[in-house]
């Protein structure tokens, strides 16, 4: 079963979101919106297709990284989520929540034996796509 396809996104704690988000604007050209900005790329076994990957700063008061306490959360993409979560639990690997469906994906939390929170994301990058068009016009 294939499991992790990519990182499907980078968030992390600061002090000042829209700060950090005018500075990597500014300075790496980061093309920011109120999410952070969002990284397109072609999928190498479809190059056809495109993916995405999200860059986001959060308050460092946020609790969407509970229960861990660490300043950064890594997003993977996978494939199956469904069955992916059925092999996780028979492993023994925390769960934290159940699976969310959205239009452009399905999302499920993690724990790693460090307490890092991870977030696997089965991504519809069609719908995905129809997303970040709007947000970028």
């Amino acid at each position: 079963m294939k499991k992790v396809t990519g990182i499907g996104g980078i968030f992390f704690k600061c002090k000042d979101p829209n700060n950090m988000k005018e500075w990597y604007a500014k300075n790496l050209g980061l093309n920011t919106d109120q999410y952070g900005t969002t990284f397109e790329w072609r999928q190498s076994d479809k190059p056809e297709k495109r993916g995405f990957s999200q860059w986001s700063p959060f308050s460092k008061d946020t609790a969407y990284f509970q229960p861990s306490d660490k300043d950064f959360m890594i997003n993977y993409r996978v494939e199956n989520l469904e069955a992916l979560v059925a092999q996780l639990k028979k492993d023994g690997v925390t769960i934290t929540d159940d699976i969310e469906v959205y239009e452009y994906g399905k999302f499920i939390h993690i724990m790693d034996p460090e307490g890092n929170k991870i977030e696997l994301w089965e991504p519809n990058d069609e719908e995905y796509d129809k997303i970040i068009q709007v947000r970028t016009k």
